[in-house]
């Protein structure tokens, strides 16, 4: 009888089990990734607040942002669509770097 492999493990013994190989090790720290434990609803809303729906629509070109934008069609637009997710992350830390800077003792 042949061995049967289910969705996370592999054919073959050598590679691992990529299920668990992406995730971190439970020990480590992620104090120096801002994105560690943000949510993609704080990402949005501290966007909206700082730069409004209109300038988000301008940077990042999806209707989401710039027809009848709301968090909740944004959400889930977002959750579907890496690349557009992606950009939205990269926004929130250019965000991130320019409040570091800005609260930097002069």
């Amino acid at each position: 009888m042949l061995p049967q492999y289910g969705m996370f493990h592999s054919s073959r013994p050598d590679q691992t089990n990529r299920a668990v190989s992406d995730t971190p090790p439970m020990n480590s720290t992620n104090d120096s990734n801002p994105m560690h434990g943000v949510t993609l609803e704080r990402i949005l809303n501290e966007l909206v607040a700082h730069y409004g729906w209109h300038a988000m629509g301008q940077k990042i070109e999806i209707r989401c942002f710039t027809s009848d934008p709301s968090i909740v069609s944004s959400l889930k637009f977002l959750r579907r669509t890496p690349w557009a997710r992606a950009r939205v992350e990269a926004m929130y830390q250019d965000l991130l770097r320019v409040r570091s800077r800005q609260a930097a003792p002069q």
